[in-house]
């Protein structure tokens, strides 16, 4: 028997459990089984998480299925996007399936349970049939056409196989307890008509079956032994238990357990209205940097890693909860600060004129270069050579021509640290027509090469800064939060509600020559202004991915 793990909670103890009784042999067996209807989010990682994990620590194996039993929703864009996520979060399935895989032995199960007058062919209408299946504690109404002869049923639904109905003319169903206090066992629609081509059948198929009929046999076909979904499923168990039950297993069936699913603030994974967001151009397509699709986290700069460290801290637990968006954030920075190298950027850019910085022969300004690590946490990485001349670029908020009280950076007459380069004192200003600064003048002090005044003196600001003559330009993208309230829709009903119509702003800015040779893809830090991504497909975007204060920590420190 495998060795039980080092971590427990209630799915885990349940399958040592069985382990320990014997009941699947000590094997071990999930599934991740996502519908291709849009990209895979946030809370899907959760569930990657647990049914991956979980598998990995009883030695077992995790499948992919792509439970694609609706085709009118479903794509291979999805498909394929689906196995990439996978992969980028670091999971490999033991083998990728479709429910799709499994039409023609479902069909013959459900021929089965016909032929055992479990199951019969309604003529109703959805609305109807809805209708008729009553309410918590008032039983539902028995369909005219549920006491069929099976001849008849197996008949109709051969002939619904072939196409010879239109969409929606008839239903199978199962045959079950329209009293029973469990809602879905008031016999569930198996099979409905769809003339649609599937992505993976083709125009096979114009019977599609139902999530519930497809879901539990699809786990007992593949030898699923612990089937895990979220908590939203836990009123589907007594009939997946049901439909096993009346089937011709050949090996012990399948169980489903539930667990809760992960939600976070200022965030939606309902992918209806994530398409939304989509289709309506609120944001530039399912991996824009603002969606909590975990293409839109890649694009963001947020490491695989950091989610799923994330997730395996949150744990497996039966109570939904929604987790603060800045404790996944701390966990994104923790990630990055040891990983990504330093460089040195300007988002909204004030030019600094050094006018006592000196002139070579040819009365161009001298060029210094400076030493600067790579990554101060890892000593590895090594160091680089920046370019520093009399015409730099600063940020605005370091300048302040009448500082507010407390403010320590540059002014008039003050005195700031350029980081690893000068003393720099400020002395006048110039104006636009408008009034607004747009160069400040300084001196720089050549005693105080790297940081550090000769005799000693001390200021009380440092900041970085970028040289103009080999400054390369920046599309900075800064991202608020994807909606305004913590819980969105909680006071209108429609999480869109609550949409932040300024969840992006674009800047224009400079960068040191070092970003210009930025892999895509790569996450750096912008030094004193957060973790930035370079956009995989435009050269010179770049994303932040979070700020540098770790919220979350220091809330922690003062909880």
């Amino acid at each position: 028997m495998t060795e039980a793990p080092v971590g427990s909670d209630f799915i885990r103890d349940q399958i040592r459990r069985d382990n320990e009784a014997g009941t699947y042999g000590g094997r071990v067996q999930t599934r991740f089984p996502p519908e291709p209807n849009g990209y895979l989010h946030i809370g899907h990682a959760k569930a990657i998480v647990t049914d991956f994990g979980i598998a990995e620590d009883f030695d077992g194996i995790c499948n992919l299925r792509l439970d694609d039993t609706n085709p009118e929703a479903e794509d291979t864009e999805y498909v394929e996007e689906i196995k990439a996520d996978i992969a980028w979060l670091g999971y490999t399935p033991r083998i990728t399936v479709h429910a799709s895989d499994y039409f023609e032995q479902l069909y013959d199960w459900a021929v089965h349970l016909i032929e055992q007058g479990k199951a019969y062919v309604d003529d109703q209408d959805a609305e109807t049939i809805s209708a008729q299946k009553g309410g918590f504690g008032q039983p539902g109404i028995e369909s005219p056409f549920r006491d069929r002869p099976v001849e008849e049923n197996l008949d109709l639904f051969r002939r619904m196989r072939a196409g010879e109905f239109g969409d929606g003319e008839r239903v199978l169903r199962a045959k079950i307890d329209m009293a029973s206090d469990e809602i879905w066992l008031r016999d569930p629609v198996m099979y409905r008509i769809r003339h649609v081509a599937h992505h993976n059948t083709g125009t096979e198929w114009v019977i599609y079956p139902t999530y519930d009929w497809a879901h539990g046999q699809s786990d007992a076909i593949e030898g699923v032994t612990h089937s895990l979904c979220s908590l939203e499923f836990e009123p589907h168990r007594p009939l997946y238990d049901w439909f096993l039950a009346n089937l011709p297993l050949e090996g012990p069936a399948p169980q489903q357990r539930e667990f809760a699913r992960l939600e976070l603030t200022h965030t939606v994974t309902s992918k209806r209205r994530l398409r939304t967001l989509v289709e309506t151009g609120a944001v530039d397509g399912w991996d824009d940097p603002r969606m909590p699709t975990l293409s839109g986290l890649r694009r963001r700069g947020y490491p695989a890693s950091a989610i799923v460290a994330f997730n395996e801290a949150t744990g497996v637990t039966k109570t939904n909860s929604r987790k603060a968006i800045e404790e996944l954030e701390s966990y994104v920075r923790r990630d990055l600060n040891k990983t990504a190298q330093r460089r040195m950027a300007v988002v909204r850019p004030l030019k600094l004129v050094l006018t006592n910085w000196p002139v070579d022969e040819s009365g161009q300004p001298v060029v210094e270069h400076f030493e600067v690590a790579n990554n101060p946490e890892n000593p590895d990485d090594g160091m680089r050579q920046v370019a520093f001349a009399g015409e730099l670029w600063i940020e605005r908020d370091d300048f302040e021509e009448v500082p507010p009280p407390k403010f320590f950076r540059l002014s008039p007459g003050r005195e700031v640290r350029l980081r690893g380069a000068f003393f720099v004192t400020a002395t006048d200003v110039v104006k636009d027509e408008t009034g607004e600064v747009v160069q400040v003048n300084a001196t720089y002090d050549p005693d105080s090469r790297g940081g550090t005044a000769s005799d000693g003196r001390k200021v009380k600001s440092t900041m970085h800064w970028v040289s103009a003559a080999h400054a390369v330009p920046l599309t900075v993208a800064l991202y608020d939060r994807l909606f305004t309230t913590e819980v969105p829709g909680a006071a209108t009903g429609e999480a869109l509600d609550d949409l932040n119509p300024n969840s992006r702003e674009l800047l224009q800015g400079w960068g040191e020559a070092a970003l210009g040779e930025t892999p895509p893809g790569d996450v750096v830090q912008f030094e004193r202004l957060g973790y930035f991504a370079a956009d995989p497909d435009q050269r010179g975007l770049f994303h932040r991915t979070v700020g540098l204060r770790d919220e979350w920590a220091a809330a922690q420190k003062r909880g």
